[in-house]
Parts: structure tokens; C-alpha cells; sequence
């Protein structure tokens, strides 16, 4: 049996899978091994496995043997294997050291780098990998590389002519399942003479 894979956050008391003998007499269910940190319960009557307990996702899979006995004589029996499979949800959105950064930029320069944003993501896998992006990007002026976090200009300022400060909001997004998360920052870009 390899049922469909739970959740993190499954509650205790949910039904996992209901495992079946096709037998002329009655049988009684058991979990004969394989589930040493107890996580699951079976109905000796019926083989309906339910989850015992909150589930650790760093404990799975966990595979396990259920046994079918006859009930008047224990030496008939049969054993299947069930695996178990829990995905880890996205538990936190990402997070930027500081919600709002303030930056200098030279006139005239030609598109440069202005500054690395990084953010933190506490989950693990795909759920902690993030990219970047501009929510806002003032026009063209602006780009951010959606893997270092750098941000960019994209045109020359000039000091005279353009406005003295822009407001870019970035954001970092993780990968995450079920539903992506997002952190921003606003950068506030000051144009000097």
C-alpha cells in the first residue's frame, strides 16, 4: 500500500488507509513492525490505519508491516507492506533583514549594481528556495537579478532633470507547497550630484 502522501500538519486520529484480506474466516490487524516511533495505530478489526500522533517530516517515509492473522489459528497469516510519505508544508515566508533600505546613486553613471538584497527563508527545500523580483520597477530604471537578489539601474540618472529619489519595492518568493510565500523591501534609491 502506498497510500497518498500526508501532511505536516495532519491531525492524530486521521485515516491514513484502510488495508483489506479476502479470507473465508475473520481476521485481526495488526502493525507486526517498522513503526518505531509509533506514528500510526491500525483497527484490529476492520485494518483501517489511522495516524496516532503529529507527524515530524524528518522521521518520513516511514514504511511498515501490517499483519493479517485468522483468528482461530495464528499460524495463518499473511503481511503487506505500507509506506507513508508526508510533504513538508511552507511554513514561513521569506524575510528581508530590514523592511526598508536606503541607497545612494551617482549621476550619469552608466546601468550599475546598486545593492544585494537577501533574504531568509526558514523552510527547507524547495519551500526555503527563493528568487526575486520587482513588484514596482519605476518604468524600466530598475531590475534585480531573480537569483542573487542584486539589484540594478537600468538607464543613467541625471541630477538636474530627474526626480531625487525612487522607491523600488522588491520582493523574494519562495518554491513552496502549497501556495508560494512572499517577503518585500521597499529600497529607496537617492540620486546624488
Amino acid at each position: 500500500y502506498a497510500p497518498a502522501p500526508l501532511s505536516e500538519r495532519t491531525p492524530p486520529d486521521t485515516i491514513v488507509v484502510h488495508t483489506r484480506v479476502w479470507y473465508h474466516s475473520s481476521v485481526s490487524y495488526s502493525i507486526a513492525s517498522g513503526d518505531g516511533k509509533g506514528y500510526f495505530t491500525i483497527d484490529s478489526s476492520s485494518g483501517v490505519i489511522r495516524t496516532r500522533k503529529n507527524l515530524k517530516v524528518e522521521d518520513f517515509p516511514v514504511n511498515f508491516i501490517v499483519r493479517a492473522t485468522d483468528s482461530s489459528d495464528a499460524a495463518i497469516r499473511n503481511e503487506v507492506e505500507v509506506k507513508v510519505e508526508v510533504i513538508d508544508e511552507n511554513d514561513f515566508p521569506p524575510v528581508f533583514p530590514s523592511s526598508l533600505l536606503e541607497e545612494r546613486l551617482a549621476e550619469n553613471l552608466a546601468a550599475t549594481s546598486i545593492v544585494q538584497l537577501k533574504a531568509q527563508d526558514n523552510d527547507t527545500g524547495r519551500n526555503g528556495a527563493l528568487t526575486y523580483g520587482i513588484l514596482n520597477g519605476n518604468g524600466l530604471k530598475f531590475r534585480i537579478d531573480e537569483t542573487t537578489g542584486i539589484l540594478y539601474s537600468s538607464a543613467t540618472f541625471d541630477y538636474e532633470e530627474d526626480p531625487l529619489e525612487y522607491q523600488v519595492v522588491v520582493y523574494a518568493e519562495d518554491d513552496g507547497i502549497p501556495e508560494k510565500k512572499r517577503g518585500y523591501c521597499t529600497v529607496v534609491i537617492k540620486i546624488t550630484d
